[in-house]
This record gives C-alpha cells, structure tokens and sequence, in this order.
C-alpha cells in the first residue's frame, strides 16, 4: 500500500470520527427577517423548567454565544431570546446475531447458537433556542438540539456549552442553506 493511499485512510478516518456528534441539532428562520438590523438582546425564561445550576450555564452559554455574533444585552432590545428545556425518557433495545459453535456441516448445518439482546434506560434532554423579533412579536429563528445526557451531571456541564454552541452555530442564518 503506497503511503499516499494510507494517509488519504488515515484523514478520512479521522475526519469521519470528529465529525460524530451525540446532538441533532436543527434551526429554522423567517425568511423575511433581517439578521443584520439586530444588534441587541433581551433573555426571557419564563419557560425555562432547570434546576438553578443547569439554568446558569445555559444561559451564560446562550449569551456567549450571542455575544460572539455581535449582540449585546439591552432593556429596549432588538431580540427578545426565549430559551426552554425538555427531556424524554429512552429504551435502547440492542441485540446481537447469533454466535457460539457450530456443529455437522459447518455454518450451514446443525449447531448451537446464541443470541444477546439488552436494553438500557435514561433520559435524554433537549433545549429550545426562540429569537423574537421584540417590535413585532415573531419568532424569527429557532434552534432546537437534543442528545443531552440529562442522568450524568458531569456530562451535562460538558455537554451543554457543547449544544449550546452547535445550536447558535447556525445563527445568523445563511439563506439559501
């Protein structure tokens, strides 16, 4: 195998394996909407149904991120950002083919097999990112990304700077994408 071949390998593997994410992370926009005549931001919670920890860093978060793309806090803003939460309970169900020893005729013939299937349960959460235009009272942008390890809090306190960055990652939106 030439090494051309191999490091051509070695990058798509790579880059196949950084590009997982455990998030679906999704966004929709009023096509209408200027993006650019909003420069400021008000954060509503009203709906935000999270423990106080859980709150803090995801509205730090939100506004870091809001922050990054130009926007600052005002009491008259141009944005009003809604953010919510909700999580789900999963059953994972998993099973394996049947392996073990085979017996006369080889693969084909008689033998014994043996075939696993376990289940896991937690509880996957998901967070809601509303952008409201304030004079008109529309939503103008919406983020929604799930994929929360909600039972692990040392997964959560990674795992929702992670989100919350995909989510605004899309924000301002890119028309025709």
């Amino acid at each position: 195998m030439s090494k051309k071949y191999f490091f051509l390998l070695l990058a798509s593997a790579t880059l196949g394996l950084t590009s997982c994410s455990p998030f679906n992370v999704k966004s929709d926009y009023a096509e209408t909407a200027n993006f650019n005549a909003y420069k400021t931001y008000k954060l509503r919670i009203d709906d935000l149904k999270l423990n106080d920890i859980d709150k803090d860093r995801v509205l730090n978060e939100v506004s870091r991120q809001l922050q990054t793309k130009g926007l600052s806090v005002s009491d008259n803003p141009d944005l009003i950002v809604n953010v919510k939460a909700n999580h789900k309970k999963i059953q994972d169900v998993q099973s394996t083919q049947p392996y073990g020893m085979y017996g006369w005729g080889g693969p084909f013939g008689w033998g014994v097999g043996v075939n696993r299937t376990w289940t896991s349960n937690y509880t996957e959460g998901a967070l809601i990112i509303d952008l409201i235009d304030a004079k008109t009272q529309k939503l103008v942008w919406q983020g929604v990304g799930s994929g929360i390890s909600v039972d692990s809090p040392k997964q959560k306190q990674k795992q929702i700077p992670e989100i919350v960055s995909k989510i605004m990652a899309n924000y301002p939106p890119q028309k025709g994408k």
